[in-house]
């Protein structure tokens, strides 16, 4: 059984020629079947860590193990364990869907899922044989993702996954993320959008200028860092108002209001993850 499914320690990386550390000192480590969230705004080292993490780059520093081996001791073999779909769709814009896919797939040594399958999994099961270069931007990032997963891999990266996507497109891809975490694989997420890493991460880690300055679950950084509110509606004389309460002080005022008030909607309110992330770091994403 794994013990962690990454584990990085006092990771630093310096671009060539470049002043400033791109990654200054991270640590952090992932549980296996957890989706883990790497937030923050371009440029905060988000995508250089994992590019260390995958080993996409030389001269970094510190310690990285993936799926409990040193990540200098792992050979071609990791390959078919991990699953990789950047921020950039690309793909072979003469092949169509089910070639380019199947392209892919034969250069693992796992034979994973059926090429179909998977690409009715990313909704472009009526899009297999219609080429690539036809394909919108939200079409090439689902085919990214279909390679990235078509092996079954115990380790998955996404990079960005939902940028640029509608809102539909948007949905699916979180919804494909719960599917593959039910399947049992592990997921390191990087992003800016913090609906989407609300919605699908177990704990997120806040990074600003290389650096993680705040990491747990959604849910303990929204409680830790907001203040839950009570947003009240109510109507007097034809005249809708609207009163924001901090709870401890809701059950006073509530009883306040004005004769003859009638209340329409109470609802509590509570920090989003984009305001914790301003209130932690200074900065908007």
């Amino acid at each position: 059984m794994l013990r962690t499914a990454i584990e990085v320690a006092d990771l630093a990386y310096r671009y060539p020629r470049a002043e400033a550390l791109a990654v200054d000192g991270m640590t952090f480590a992932v549980e296996p079947g957890e989706v883990f969230g790497f937030l923050g705004p371009s440029g905060a080292g988000k995508t250089t860590a994992q590019r260390a993490v995958l080993g996409l780059v030389d001269g970094w520093e510190g310690r990285i193990r993936l799926l409990d081996r040193d990540r200098r001791w792992w050979g071609r073999d990791l390959h078919d364990r991990i699953g990789v779909s950047f921020e950039l769709p690309v793909g072979y814009p003469r092949l169509t869907a089910r070639e380019d896919l199947t392209h892919f797939a034969n250069l693992h040594r796992r034979a994973g899922r059926g090429v179909a399958d998977v690409l009715g999994a990313v909704g472009l099961g009526d899009a297999a044989d219609e080429p690539v270069g036809s394909f919108s931007k939200g079409m090439r990032a689902r085919l990214n993702l279909a390679r990235a997963i078509q092996h079954e891999p115990e380790l998955l990266f996404l990079d960005e996954p939902t940028s640029g996507l509608d809102p539909v497109n948007a949905a699916e891809v979180r919804a494909l993320v719960h599917a593959e975490q039910a399947r049992g694989a592990t997921i390191f997420l990087t992003t800016h959008d913090m609906a989407t890493a609300a919605s699908v991460c177990d704990r997120v880690a806040f990074v600003v200028g290389g650096r993680i300055v705040a990491c747990d679950t959604p849910r303990a950084l929204q409680l830790d860092h907001g203040e839950r509110r009570l947003r009240v509606e109510y109507r007097v004389g034809g005249e809708v108002h609207v009163a924001a309460l901090s709870l401890e002080e809701a059950a006073r005022q509530l009883a306040g209001l004005p004769e003859g008030a009638i209340v329409e909607t109470v609802h509590t309110t509570e920090a989003s993850l984009d305001d914790v992330f301003r209130a932690v770091t200074g900065h908007a994403l």
